[in-house]
């Protein structure tokens, strides 16, 4: 899963936030590529050319390079007559009519991995609600890259041999943490081809789901993988995103599908039906 040819869900996620948030008629962005000093403009919203996608840009250089290379979000009133900023995209800029542009940066773990633009056509302070709210929208693709980096690890893990000897108690639980941690995972993917990886993995690790007789809804099972996983409900909640009271509903229907009157003889009618390691 190279950076540069994922997240673009997550950044059109953004890009549509942005606008809807702020009125702002343009917004792109993209992500820094991989082992190199550039970010590549991918995803467009409101543009009326084509003149700004796969524009390269080199950190330092305009104003998204500016971003990049002070890791901060930076703006301009009216980008061509600007003196804070270089001026090799000029040409790009103006095609597409734009006039005030902010640029946030999309930092994980103190590095750079892309750039969320806003603009307007008419050259005017963009004011601090509206930088409030391109930072916002960067913070909710930052979370969506250390989510996808988390699934990356948990899927290599998944697929790997324990370390724990095969068929050991240790053994068993790595593989009810990988799975109980892929499904807590997988509804806070934004990228559908992602989350059914994540989801088809979880297949791999209690394969005879399918086959079972019992149905779970896909909320219920991610209680019952999370308690079956040691997990309290509060620390259940906190995993999944969810109310104490949320889970204890959920976990409630699962116990009554499974014929089970306590959370442990739900996770061991789970484990006998296939639905859980």
């Amino acid at each position: 899963m190279a950076a540069h040819a994922t997240g673009t869900v997550e950044i059109q996620a953004a890009l549509a936030r942005l606008r809807r948030a702020t009125g702002l008629p343009v917004a792109f962005g993209g992500l820094v590529d991989p082992g190199r000093r550039q970010m590549r403009i991918s995803e467009l919203s409101g543009n009326a050319t084509v003149a700004l996608r796969a524009l390269a840009v080199t950190s330092g250089s305009g104003l998204g390079g500016k971003a990049v290379a002070l890791a901060r979000p930076c703006a301009v009133t009216d980008y061509s007559a600007s003196r804070q900023i270089s001026h090799e995209y000029d040409a790009a800029v103006a095609e597409e009519g734009l006039r005030s542009v902010l640029a946030v940066p999309v930092v994980v773990r103190r590095r750079v991995r892309g750039v969320l633009y806003g603009a307007l056509r008419t050259a005017q302070p963009l004011g601090d609600r509206t930088l409030s709210e391109a930072v916002a929208a960067a913070r909710d693709v930052e979370q969506a890259l250390v989510v996808r980096e988390e699934a990356g690890d948990l899927l290599t893990a998944a697929r790997a041999e324990p370390a724990a000897p095969a068929g050991s108690a240790a053994a068993w639980e790595q593989v009810r943490e990988a799975h109980a941690a892929l499904r807590a995972l997988a509804p806070r993917i934004a990228d559908p081809g992602l989350r059914a990886e994540l989801l088809a993995a979880c297949g791999l690790l209690a394969p005879a789901g399918g086959a079972s007789a019992v149905s779970l809804a896909p909320r219920e099972l991610d209680v019952l993988a999370c308690v079956a996983a040691g997990a309290t409900n509060a620390a259940t909640a906190e995993r999944l995103g969810l109310r104490p009271e949320t889970v204890k509903s959920y976990l409630r229907a699962a116990m009554r599908k499974l014929g089970a009157h306590t959370r442990g003889e739900a996770v061991t009618a789970a484990r006998r039906a296939g639905l859980l390691p």
